[in-house]
């Protein structure tokens, strides 16, 4: 049994899985904000306990001292397995990076362009993921990793404007957005949000002639609809990458 684990900016998601199983098809999951690790820690020394883990593999892009924090719970829970640090290679189960600097890409990123690979094999796709940052990259039919785009998730978006912006309020990002154009000032800012996010799938889409448009992260279900571009949303994208490696050794 495999622990696969994405360390993210805001939250640690977390599945159990057989190598060989179809992907997504997790025995277990879970996810948990940073400051939360006692349920980490719970969820994650029953699942030791329930299905045995001999291997945890990690895809951590929210720095050192969250790695840290997930080692000492981990050592707790699974004090006889070394965890492994997944890191973007210039190629990966099918996928071949170009990045100029392989290694600079995030390899949340990485791990999510494998599983859009996987996903729609033999299609130029593009692959977002809509987190505490949204990332668009492009993947040719053939595999290739060509890079992306990096922009402020939604949260951020509303955020920055109402901390920088004197007279314009906090929104919620999950708003009901009216049709045509807002007559207030918390659909505009929803509004304008979301068209940039949008937006920016759809630049993408059309600059790589993407016959396949994967989304996934916690904003997908709000940006999607704003999509006139087909689109599949796909849960934990980044673990389905991680999973997806696993399979190809």
């Amino acid at each position: 049994m495999i622990l696969l684990i994405d360390a993210g900016n805001t939250r640690v998601k977390w599945a159990l899985v057989q190598a060989n199983d179809t992907l997504g098809a997790w025995i277990a999951h879970g996810a948990a904000t940073h400051a939360d690790t006692p349920q980490l820690e719970l969820s994650w020394c029953e699942a030791a306990t329930s299905h045995g883990v001999s291997r945890i593999l990690i895809a951590n892009v929210a720095g050192n001292a969250l790695r840290v924090q997930l080692e000492y719970v981990l050592q707790r829970c699974l004090p006889d397995i070394q965890p492994e640090w997944f890191a973007s290679l210039p190629a990966l189960a099918g996928l071949t990076n170009g990045y100029r600097n392989p290694a600079q890409l995030g390899c949340d990123r990485f791990a999510a362009a494998i599983a859009g690979h996987t996903l729609a094999p033999g299609l130029p796709v593009v692959v977002v993921n809509c987190g505490t940052a949204t990332t668009i990259d492009a993947v040719t039919a053939d595999g290739v990793f060509l890079g992306g785009m990096i922009l402020p998730g939604l949260g951020l978006m509303a955020s920055s404007l109402a901390r920088n912006t004197a007279q314009l309020p906090q929104i919620a990002q999950d708003g009901k957005l009216p049709d045509g154009f807002a007559d207030n000032t918390d659909d505009a800012i929803l509004s304008g949000i979301l068209a940039a996010q949008s937006g920016a799938i759809e630049h993408a889409c059309a600059a790589h002639k993407a016959e396949a448009c994967i989304i996934s992260g916690g904003a997908a279900p709000f940006i999607a609809p704003m999509l006139k571009v087909p689109y599949r949303i796909v849960e934990n994208i980044v673990l389905i990458g991680l999973h997806a490696a696993v399979r190809t050794e």
